[in-house]
């Protein structure tokens, strides 16, 4: 089980050269699952590819594994509506995320997902600065259909 925030950064390194192509930027998420993982191509263009969560070879510790590079696809205008963690114009980091029964659960942090499938296990929340320092943050178990709107997201659990 990985979260998001020890992915962000990572090298993403093809696996047959031993070169590395860009650095994890975001996750894109789809019906509980995340789909695909946005890479930040360094360089002068600085453009932003996409690799299907199921294309990728392995995750480590130090880095993204990837087999083929023509599994990677350019980052279009309409995947920025696609559901995001941190970036894009459908975002869900910060928001607050609420049970179907009106129950705050706290403001989406991280995502915990299965690695090999995407599956989302669980989202990591936060009550605020002082309540992470006092009583630390939460994870809510996911599984879950997940609705997202401009404020709030909400969480069948």
């Amino acid at each position: 089980m990985r979260t998001f925030s020890t992915l962000e950064g990572l090298p993403v390194i093809d696996v047959g050269s031993g070169n590395e192509f860009g650095a994890v930027l975001d996750l894109i998420c789809d019906e509980g699952r995340v789909s695909s993982i946005v890479i930040d191509k360094r360089g002068w263009l600085n453009r932003h590819y996409l690799i299907p969560i199921e294309e990728i070879h392995s995750i480590g510790n130090d880095g993204i594994m990837v087999s083929d590079l023509q599994k990677l696809h350019h980052y279009t205008e309409a995947e920025k509506h696609r559901l995001h963690l941190k970036h894009g114009k459908n975002q869900f980091r910060g928001k607050l995320l609420l049970s179907e029964e009106g129950e705050k659960l706290g403001l989406v942090e991280d995502v915990y997902f299965n690695e090999e499938l995407g599956t989302i296990t669980g989202y990591e929340v936060t009550d605020g600065l002082l309540s992470d320092l006092i009583e630390g943050r939460k994870v809510i178990r996911g599984g879950g259909k997940l609705v997202v709107g401009k404020e709030k997201a909400i969480l069948s659990i």
